[in-house]
């Protein structure tokens, strides 16, 4: 099968790339490394079935040859991370819209099935826990810039489910919660490897707010292998899916275990999310997934759990 992944060069697309080239098929990627790397996909470069083009996703040219010429999509691209989405807004807004709205275009001319990654901000400051698919969403102020990433991506899934229903474009969404794996960067915002870098250079490890914050981290091999699996279940056309692990760590307990786990003379700081981001952020207080509906459809269950994921991920950054 012949697989195109919009967001190849990024942290999922390359693990993504990865698994298909090892299971057989054929995969073509775009990124334009605004947030990915070349060095996470430069190691499948010498395979004679894997190609990529280093371009943006606003390129109608580009997408449209490139969706013609396979037969499903993977659409990861996006504009990723709080930091990154405070200081670029204008870029996340057109990449994650515009972007995936020429994405369903011309996969809807094509008739190519896709796959449309949504992500846990959706259900914004809820705190209705743990979510599920159905749930409403509360957002804060238009004047709040992190609100801008959960609507531009509600807006993605309104336009998916929006083909599917008028044009019976085969199309799966999912959201996904908190995915952490090898060459994940910390450059924008990203807890997890800001906080070993931190740790192994015995630089301080800081927290935003006061640490009791909780998430649940997802191995980004049991994202890759659930979402293969929803793109090839017939039953989950039309559908939004949880992805994620439904297991909750504290921000300050995770500072903490990654502190022990390097054996890391940092110090532990706090600071205010205001001195951190812009004035008058907000941040999600919980964010836990149901993953009900998943489970029912794949048979989805996390297969791995923070500390094999946090070995895994402290070894990646002392090579």
């Amino acid at each position: 099968m012949r697989i195109l992944i919009t967001g190849g060069a990024g942290f999922i697309g390359s693990h993504l790339a990865e698994r298909m080239l090892h299971d057989g098929h054929t995969v073509s990627a775009i990124d334009n490394l605004s947030t990915g790397e070349f060095a996470n996909i430069k190691h499948l470069v010498q395979n004679p079935k894997f190609s990529y083009k280093i371009d943006s996703i606003l390129n109608r040219v580009v997408m449209e040859e490139m969706i013609k010429n396979c037969d499903q999509v993977y659409h990861l691209a996006a504009a990723v991370g709080v930091k990154y989405i405070i200081d670029n807004p204008l870029q996340s807004l057109q990449t994650n819209i515009l972007g995936t709205d020429y994405v369903l275009e011309f996969a809807n001319k094509y008739k190519r099935k896709v796959l449309i990654s949504s992500t846990s901000e959706i259900y914004g400051k809820s705190d209705k826990i743990p979510f599920k698919e159905e749930d409403d969403r509360l957002l804060g102020s238009t004047h709040i810039s992190r609100w801008s990433y959960s609507t531009a991506k509600a807006v993605d899934e309104f336009l998916a489910l929006a083909y599917h229903r008028e044009k019976k474009l085969p199309v799966v969404v999912v959201r996904c919660f908190n995915t952490v794996g090898p060459r994940q960067t910390g450059q924008y915002g990203m807890v997890i490897p800001k906080f070993v870098r931190a740790a192994l250079l015995n630089h301080p490890i800081t927290i935003y707010g006061d640490g009791k914050q909780t998430r649940c981290f997802t191995d980004v091999n049991d994202v890759v292998d659930g979402i293969i699996k929803l793109m090839n279940e017939p039953k989950a056309e039309g559908k939004v899916f949880n992805i994620g692990n439904d297991k909750e760590i504290t921000i300050e307990d995770l500072a903490k275990t990654i502190k022990k786990m390097t054996k890391s003379k940092s110090k532990i700081e706090f600071i205010k999310y205001e001195d951190a981001y812009e004035e008058g952020f907000e941040d999600m207080r919980h964010r836990k997934p149901d993953l009900s509906r998943i489970g029912n459809m794949i048979g989805y269950k996390p297969k791995h759990d923070l500390a094999s994921v946090l070995t895994r991920i402290i070894e990646y950054f002392e090579q």
